[in-house]
């Protein structure tokens, strides 16, 4: 499922344009480029076929146009067919866009406008964003939280069809982020080489085909320090210090510091079950009760505040802070022992 977005959500706009409801305007912004992108690109290609394209897809970019061009072109009747697309790419950067408002008080039935604006938003305050709203959509595409990673992985594989296993989606969000592009890319791939007998994503096949062990990688280190296996636990570290192409400390530590923040928030959540603890953390069951279940039994609150201490100290020292040197292999491998210990 996408995220909900400030106002009309994703999944809204699509369904309105399967329906061939189109709206004279679209302005897409946001940091995140997935929805914006996808957005655009739906609405092409519904508004217009592709011998209608032609003729009547006009692609703009902010940079290289003005406000002005941008209304001549809107301004435009369809050539043979119903309505025409003025696309305009790299909104950010065209100059005088408040120039629009005009335009936008008695838009062209026959245009669909369609600007995107990454990596910020307009002021919804200026007269522009309320044009936008009274004649079409103002859609913000926020970034993905990380919890927020898993549900859009398992609603992107169910849409072609396929399953993944929970620990093949934690071990792709994890190694990949919140880069909905790479994301989603890394996912196409899978699609292609999943067995289509079973239809199933897993550990095994990210591993051959995405180049991430599924036995040596940040989830499972986190999954290794909290039931305190420290065979396991060093066995990656180990791993991690001979292999340092496959690891990059921040990452890490920033999945580490994630799970032993969520550790210590599970300690005052009002109901201690599975279910209330998986709520209360915005987690699924599976993965509480995989990672913070059996942490809470293996560690005090106490230990869980020291902890956080430590690896915000490592966090430094990997920065330079002190004027320490030290590798980061070892420095991991000080931190995970600490923890254990």
């Amino acid at each position: 499922m996408a995220k909900k977005q400030a106002g009309i959500s994703y999944e809204e706009i699509v369904r309105q344009v399967r329906a061939h409801e189109f709206k004279p305007v679209y302005y897409l912004m946001g940091e995140e480029p997935y929805y914006i992108d996808r957005v655009a690109d739906f609405i092409v290609e519904q508004a217009l076929t592709e011998d209608e394209r032609d003729f009547n897809l006009t692609i703009l970019y902010g940079t290289q146009t003005t406000a002005e061009d941008v209304i001549n072109a809107a301004k435009r009747y369809p050539m043979m067919a119903e309505r025409q697309v003025v696309l305009v790419r790299e909104a950010q950067g065209l100059p005088r866009r408040e120039l629009l408002t005009y335009y936008l008080e008695q838009p062209l039935a026959s245009t669909v406008l369609v600007i995107c604006h990454k990596n910020g938003t307009l002021d919804r305050r200026t007269n522009l964003a309320k044009e936008i709203q009274k004649a079409g959509v103002l859609f913000e595409s926020n970034k993905l939280y990380d919890r927020e990673l898993p549900s859009f992985v398992t609603s992107y594989v169910r849409r072609k069809g396929l399953e993944i296993a929970p620990d093949a989606n934690q071990i792709l969000c994890e190694h990949v982020g919140a880069d909905l592009n790479r994301l989603s890319s890394e996912l196409d791939k899978l699609a292609l080489a999943v067995d289509q007998n079973t239809k199933r994503i897993d550990s095994s096949l990210i591993e051959e085909h995405i180049g991430i062990s599924k036995e040596f990688n940040s989830f499972e280190l986190v999954s290794a320090l909290a039931t305190k296996d420290v065979v396991k636990a060093n066995r990656i570290v180990k791993y991690f210090d001979a292999n340092p192409k496959n690891f990059a400390l921040q990452p890490t530590l920033a999945t580490i510091f994630k799970f032993f923040s969520d550790l210590m928030l599970a300690y005052y959540s009002p109901q201690k079950s599975e279910e209330g603890i998986s709520q209360w953390l915005e987690q699924s069951v599976w993965q509480a009760r995989r990672g913070v279940l059996p942490a809470m039994g293996k560690y005090t609150a106490s230990k869980v505040y020291t902890i956080i201490g430590e690896i915000r100290k490592t966090d430094g020292a990997s920065k330079g802070v002190g004027g320490q040197k030290t590798s980061d292999g070892d420095l991991l491998k000080e931190l995970v022992y600490t923890i254990l210990h």
